[in-house]
């Protein structure tokens, strides 16, 4: 657990620039050997572009985009005529599986704070489906961007009551409290009269609290009034929030919390459907 945990830290402590190379120039042999034997697909990015969530082979990466698209029609009854927004759109995971399931009357909507992604699918993506766009916003995390724009300041560049449903997969993991906080109240503004949101968290209670500091090297050991951080250096590392906390920050912003469905990254995968935890909220009428 130690070891994981240290390594964990060792690499937030490097800046984005070095682990994006790290990252690229381990995985070049055998980004190298798909392209080579043609076990590669068109949308999908090279393993060592791959910045978050699994380097995965381009199977196994559209899998993954597969399950995201039927959490989210099971949760949050996603429509293929849905105005969507897709909050930290990464480098297309969900997207990709999106384009055979949004008809052309929808629209997607997807931002990121990392010019890498946003290139990739605008270029990838967006080309062959046009009511598919991607939007690159320079804000400061510390985890990946050292913009001068604070998350916490940020308005979504998008007209109020507009999207249907709104989702981010492993965002608010990475974010700070006030931050969150902000995202919630843009969210609010811009996700039509009851619209719902899907996202997904570390969360806890009183009960779960005490498996945070030893689980598989995510160790929550700095705590701080109704979340937990894995780094006080690099505080967007990770972040776990409680669960009544969660709940008075989504009522602050008109925002009703529909329900929890528990992850399995606390160490229990029995009937689990996501590793982390899913949060459903809806906008009040």
């Amino acid at each position: 657990m130690k070891k994981n945990s240290s390594l964990r830290n060792f690499w937030y402590s490097m800046s984005s620039k070095q682990r994006f190379l790290i990252r690229k120039m381990y995985y070049l042999p055998i980004d190298f050997y798909d392209r080579l034997t043609g076990n590669y697909h068109k949308y999908v990015p090279p393993r060592g572009y791959i910045y978050t969530g699994s380097p995965a082979s381009y199977k196994d990466y559209i899998k993954q985009g597969e399950q995201q698209l039927g959490l989210l029609k099971s949760e949050i009854d996603l429509k293929p005529s849905d105005r969507v927004l897709d909050i930290g759109s990464g480098i297309g995971r969900t997207a990709i599986a999106l384009t055979s399931y949004l008809n052309k009357s929808a629209t997607y909507e997807g931002f990121d704070v990392v010019p890498l992604g946003v290139k990739w699918c605008n270029s990838k993506i967006k080309k062959d489906y046009p009511n598919f766009n991607f939007r690159y916003i320079s804000l400061f995390n510390d985890l990946y961007n050292k913009s001068k724009l604070k998350a916490s300041e940020f308005t979504f560049p998008y007209e109020e009551n507009s999207f249907d449903k709104i989702f981010s997969f492993s965002v608010f993991t990475h974010m700070q409290i006030d931050e969150i906080q902000n995202y919630f109240s843009e969210i609010q503004k811009v996700l039509k009269p009851n619209g719902v949101a899907f996202s997904t968290f570390f969360l806890y209670d009183d009960d779960s609290e005490s498996l945070l500091p030893s689980n598989k090297g995510f160790d929550f050991s700095n705590k701080k009034e109704g979340y937990k951080l894995m780094s006080d250096k690099v505080k967007s590392a990770n972040i776990a929030i409680h669960n009544d906390k969660l709940k008075k920050m989504l009522e602050s912003e008109n925002l009703t919390l529909v329900k929890i469905i528990d992850g399995f990254w606390k160490g229990e995968k029995d009937k689990k459907i996501e590793y982390q935890d899913i949060v459903i909220f809806k906008k009040n009428s």
